[in-house]
Formats: C-alpha cells, sequence, structure tokens
C-alpha cells in the first residue's frame, strides 16, 4: 500500500450543532475566527487569514440535538494551531474572559496545548 504524500494537509472540519448561532457566537466571539459566508440560518463558515473557511458549522441533522454521550464514537477533538505561544496566551485569555472552562492543559515537548470543549461538546484543542 502507498502512503499518502508527506504534503497532504487537512483544510478544514465540519461540525454538526444543535444550535447555530451559540456556535458562532464561540467560535467568531471567543476564539475570534473570522465568519465568511452563511446559508440561511442552517449553516455556516469562519475562517482565520482570509481563507474561505477553517470551519464549518451547520444544523441539517442535528438542530436542537444532544452531544454524544461519554464513550461513544465520533470527533475527539479538533486541534488548533497558534502561530506563537504568545497567540495561545491571548487564546487562553479570552477563553478565560468568556468563562470557558479547560479540561486540560499539557506540555507535549514541542507544544503546549489547552483542551476544552466548544457549546455542542465537541473537543478543541489550542496549541
Amino acid at each position: 500500500m502507498k502512503a499518502v504524500h508527506p504534503d497532504v494537509r487537512v483544510g478544514h472540519v465540519h461540525l454538526k450543532v444543535a444550535d447555530l448561532e451559540r456556535a458562532i457566537a464561540f467560535y467568531r466571539d471567543v476564539l475570534g475566527f473570522e465568519l465568511t459566508q452563511r446559508y440561511g440560518k442552517q449553516a455556516a463558515f469562519l475562517s482565520a487569514g482570509g481563507y474561505h473557511h477553517h470551519i464549518g458549522l451547520n444544523t441539517w441533522q442535528s438542530l436542537g440535538g444532544f452531544p454524544p454521550p461519554p464513550r461513544a464514537t465520533g470527533l475527539y477533538h479538533l486541534a488548533i494551531l497558534y502561530p506563537t505561544r504568545a497567540e495561545l496566551a491571548d487564546a487562553l485569555r479570552k477563553l478565560i474572559e468568556a468563562e470557558i472552562q479547560l479540561e486540560g492543559a499539557s506540555d507535549h515537548g514541542v507544544s503546549e496545548a489547552l483542551y476544552l470543549r466548544d457549546p455542542d461538546g465537541n473537543g478543541v484543542e489550542l496549541y
């Protein structure tokens, strides 16, 4: 079997959410992503640096839904890489101001990471 090319990158994540406005508020107002496009009341796309979208949010199959129970399959977490330690520290300040609780933090030797949940229970790693 041939391995995937080493320059392949994952371009974005698309999340099912229960409440689109609540999810937009978290990813835009707390984490600082720019809202780039909306599809009515059912979907929105956010990005950093003018990219078409890094994060897609939709309620197509999840409007008013609930997070999966513990020990269920699904997304463990999405990872957001900050360019500098100072930018990561700024993200932490925003989380504190928004009263978002961390689930953990770690120093991996090559990077530091903060772990939390978005309003829909999706795991988020900021590193």
